[in-house]
């Protein structure tokens, strides 16, 4: 009798948690239509903006070297990626997945992207703040330590590494569990089914990535503003210089935690309480990461004098181009004498930046190789 009773509560229970599930799981897709504006407008967003800056830096830009723009270039490739790959296969899941079906081999893949893209950017941005950090206080010695090949193998580890530590997500019958959440939208691997690798991949991604870019930043910014200060107090050249640390490396930075640390701080969680945070904090958390792709055209190319004026110049040319008689008549022909003054500034731009980085902070980096020099 005993025994009935118990089991009889334990059947109650679990037909009272199911009806939990399946009322929060139609909640959860009576906000699909809005979560999916969302997702599109951050991806024509994302795939706008890294479409102008490749058009931009894909040519020589004043300032910049070889290297720099094969880091611009990786990082560029990575955001562009949320718009292309990341959410394409995750709205095409959410339009055609039947949500009452468990996991199955083309989520695994769909999630395998989504992790591998995330990683790569992570890995790139930290390369391009060791790029910085090397050209600011190693400026003579920036040839010889950043030769184009090991530029090539850290853009190339950047793009490598990352897959091969996350393959066995891609795998069905793997080591950890993949699920399409309902409240994200998002193929995702569940990170309580192997709490320790899970672990793993914080420690070989989020962790280094982060201790890198906070490091070389934070020494950027401290010796920037050794050097204003010095500059301001003889008062050389009778005027303030701008203040570039702040205005470039404190957003680059505060962006990038926050952005990547909800995401962090959601799979830690998941994977050591088994349990899921709410809703839309989960959307939130799963998807800023993509509106960093975004940001970083702002913050790593839009913010640069001669990227904007290259800008310029390519979109002028493009309209002479398509359209020559309308450009014309609203002005946008430029003649051959600006083209040549245009090509004398970026040359003694060039000239004045070169030592310093050459990266897309080259005030910056000027500001403080002199400290150097």
């Amino acid at each position: 009798m005993l025994n009935a009773t118990v089991s009889g509560q334990v059947a109650t229970d679990g037909n009272l948690n199911l009806t939990i599930l399946d009322s929060q799981r139609l909640l959860e897709m009576s906000h699909r239509p809005i979560k999916i504006g969302i997702i599109s407008v951050l991806g024509i967003m994302i795939t706008l903006g890294n479409m102008a800056v490749i058009s931009v830096i894909a040519s020589s830009v004043a300032g910049w070297s070889k290297n720099s723009r094969y880091f611009l270039l990786s990082l560029t490739g990575a955001d562009a990626a949320f718009g292309l790959v990341v959410m394409p296969l995750n709205l095409c899941v959410s339009l055609v997945k039947d949500y009452s079906d468990g996991p199955d081999p083309f989520c695994h893949v769909v999630a395998f992207f989504n992790s591998t893209i995330y990683a790569t950017c992570m890995y790139t941005l930290a390369t391009i703040s060791l790029e910085r950090y090397v050209a600011v206080f190693n400026p003579l010695k920036y040839s010889a330590m950043m030769t184009r090949r090991r530029t090539l193998l850290l853009i190339a580890f950047a793009w490598v590494f990352p897959p091969v530590l996350l393959l066995p997500i891609s795998l069905p019958d793997g080591i950890i569990k993949v699920h399409f959440s309902t409240a994200s939208l998002v193929c995702n691997p569940s990170y309580s089914s192997n709490v320790i690798y899970s672990l793993t991949l914080t420690a070989f991604i989020f962790f280094p990535c982060s201790t890198v870019m906070t490091y070389a930043n934070l020494r950027l910014w401290f010796a920037a503003k050794k050097q204003r200060l010095k500059l301001q107090k003889h008062n050389m050249g009778g005027r303030n210089r701008p203040d570039v640390a702040s205005r470039v490396l404190i957003p680059v930075m505060t962006v990038y935690y926050t952005c990547w640390t909800p995401c962090m701080v959601t799979i830690l969680y998941n994977a050591i309480s088994g349990n899921r945070v709410p809703e839309w904090m989960e959307f939130v958390a799963v998807w800023l990461p993509t509106a960093n792709g975004f940001l970083n055209c702002i913050f790593y190319f839009w913010i640069n004098r001669s990227f904007r004026r290259k800008f310029r110049l390519v979109v002028q040319r493009l309209c002479l181009a398509l359209c020559p008689a309308i450009s014309r008549r609203l002005g946008c022909s430029a003649p051959i004498t600006v083209h040549v003054v245009a090509g004398v500034w970026d040359n003694n731009n060039s000239i004045q930046e070169r030592t310093s980085s050459v990266s897309s902070t080259c005030t910056l980096l000027t500001l403080v190789a002199e400290t150097h020099m």
